[in-house]
């Protein structure tokens, strides 16, 4: 029940800024969070670390986000020679090890960068174009999840998420591109329903990879959740995982 009712919770909330929120609201509340999202990413690689120095790590996403949001932006360029600054001076500097110091430095791109794409959609498409893209990530998960409890047999990444089947991916991609390819159209009316299917197969196919990815960070860390935010679903990146993924590719698909 508790679980239910956050994921209505968060469904209204999430319908309310699309539809009602200015595009200068949204993208504060994309870069609001971004640096939720970031903080449980930064979390989650330092599981051993209690007191992580996070803030310039999570300015950085909070700017990566804002820039990406706007739709007229300008180059990246800027934002890569300052993220590739600060990760000379966490190796350097602060003695981190590359390792660690490259998966700090991946918040940006990782977390800020598609957050702020999904607010520029917006401005970009319209409200309908960012319901849309939002619902069809929604239709993938749920029919992953109800076809894969009725056919699945097969494991997708049972090392990584064992509960992922072979069969409940096919059906995700198979009904999440019926549904693009149906309701596309109307909200996009320039688009072809050859480019929709392929669309949606390439957001289904990176969904999967965002969530197996979080799966793998969460396996590694030895965590369930990425935070326990939201009652009965974790946090925020819990929420997220695919869309991260999914979202620069119709993001792509607008601009080009």
């Amino acid at each position: 029940m508790t679980r239910l009712l956050s994921g209505v919770a968060l469904a209204l909330a999430a319908l309310t800024a699309i539809l009602f929120v200015p595009h200068t609201g949204l993208r504060v509340i994309a870069c609001l969070v971004a640096a939720l999202a970031a903080h449980e990413y930064l979390g989650i690689l330092h599981q051993d670390d209690r007191s992580p120095r996070t803030p310039p790590v999570l300015l950085l996403v909070v700017l990566t986000c804002w820039w990406m949001s706007a739709p007229d932006r300008g180059s990246l360029l800027a934002l890569l020679l300052l993220g590739l600054g600060w990760l000379a001076i966490e190796v350097l500097g602060r003695g981190l090890t590359v390792d660690r110091a490259a998966a700090r430095f991946l918040a940006p791109w990782y977390i800020g960068m598609p957050l702020g794409m999904l607010a520029a959609v917006q401005a970009i498409g319209g409200r309908m174009a960012t319901l849309l893209l939002v619902a069809t990530i929604v239709v993938s998960d749920s029919a992953q999840f109800y076809t894969g409890r009725l056919l699945g047999r097969r494991p997708l990444a049972p090392a990584i998420s064992p509960k992922k089947t072979i069969e409940g991916a096919v059906g995700g991609a198979v009904l999440a591109t019926l549904f693009l390819a149906l309701a596309g159209p109307r909200v996009l009316p320039l688009a072809g329903v050859p480019s929709l299917v392929l669309l949606g197969l390439i957001i289904v196919a990176l969904g999967i990879c965002g969530d197996l990815f979080e799966s793998r960070l969460k396996r590694i860390a030895g965590v369930k959740d990425s935070a326990t935010l939201i009652p009965g679903h974790g946090g925020i990146l819990d929420r997220l995982d695919g869309l991260l993924f999914a979202t620069p590719a119709f993001y792509l698909y607008l601009v080009t």
